[in-house]
């Protein structure tokens, strides 16, 4: 049977030890589709498996990586024939589901999707989850009115992955970008993205003395929850949408109806995680057209396997910078 390389996680005194192995073919769980991997990524979710936090895997050995491009290897399922190119993310894959930092992986069909034309796997992992999601809350926006022209749009977290892409994205498609970030130092990163005003963490991150302030987004997509998000809702435009992508803020929201009642806004949760397989197809096939690659590799990053024990510390601290791409191959 044929070996491969993995980073496996062991369990050791009751927290898990990470360590480059080689394993067999056999040791992969059941799936019907066999995936020689080229590529994965580093989210944040990956960051809190390395690292044993949350409760999020609760059973070793087992191989985390949430994200992963490649070629089907072998398949027991029609729709899918060697030679294939894929992607997968989320379906707790890498949780509860060995992931995507092995060579190989065996997953579960409806869980792939085949990766459009023109996007190699790198990019598709230059991407990733972060990048996924912020197309779905891109979507979501649009699905409740924003145009380009409405007005700024805000991105929070935005030097992280899924701010990242979020920027580009909503540059590309010509709408007014303003960034927030608590590194002042990344204003020049931001604004190559296509940002046009950056803005201090600080002014959105104190939790609002009143229940509405002056409009100001036409729109925003937030990754971090908390004060942060309940002061968004106290300043979004008449009827104007928030899509809420993470919590690195906190989980708690200090609210109040008033501005759902008296400006009609939305807060539109993105999940994508069980995102239905229809809508992760045409997102794809939208990063495919629409994210404007020179700037996707200008946020990316690339290291090996062997990177990420120390890398995932960092992510977790927000001490990362756009997007990591890890290579299966080096």
């Amino acid at each position: 049977m044929a070996r491969f390389r993995a980073l496996v996680l062991r369990e050791e005194g009751g927290k898990p030890v990470p360590r480059i192995e080689e394993i067999e073919e056999e040791s992969l769980p059941r799936g019907e589709v066999t995936v020689a991997v080229d590529y994965s990524t580093l989210n944040y979710k990956d960051g809190l498996v390395l690292e044993g936090l949350g409760r999020l895997v609760r059973r070793y050995p087992h191989v985390p990586g949430i994200d992963f491009a490649g070629t089907v290897e072998r398949s027991d399922a029609p729709e899918f024939a060697p030679g294939d190119p894929v992607i997968l993310t989320g379906w707790r894959v890498g949780e509860t589901h060995w992931g995507g930092y092995a060579e190989k992986a065996r997953v579960k069909a409806e869980w792939l999707v085949r990766r459009p034309q023109g996007l190699s796997a790198r990019q598709a992992m230059a991407v990733g989850t972060a990048g996924f999601t912020a197309m779905l809350a891109l979507g979501a926006l649009e699905a409740h009115g924003l145009q380009p022209g409405a007005g700024d749009v805000l991105v929070t977290g935005a030097a992280g992955g899924l701010g990242s892409v979020a920027v580009a994205l909503l540059s590309k498609l010509g709408h007014k970008v303003v960034a927030s970030t608590g590194r002042a130092e990344e204003k020049a990163y931001l604004e190559s993205l296509g940002a046009s005003e950056v803005i201090d963490r600080a002014t959105l991150s104190v939790k609002p003395s009143r229940p509405l302030d002056s409009e100001r987004w036409a729109g925003a997509i937030d990754a971090v929850g908390g004060a942060t998000l309940a002061t968004i809702l106290t300043q979004l435009a008449y009827r104007a949408s928030v899509a809420a992508c993470g919590l690195a803020g906190g989980s708690d929201l200090p609210t109040s109806v008033i501005p759902f009642l008296l400006r009609g806004v939305n807060l539109l949760g993105i999940d994508s995680v069980m995102c239905p397989n229809a809508e992760r197809v045409l997102a794809w096939d939208r990063l495919a057209r629409e994210l404007a690659f020179e700037r996707l590799e200008e946020m990316t990053v690339e290291v090996p396997l062997s990177a990420l024990p120390s890398l995932a510390p960092k992510i977790l601290a927000g001490a990362v910078r756009g997007r990591i791409v890890v290579a299966l191959k080096a």
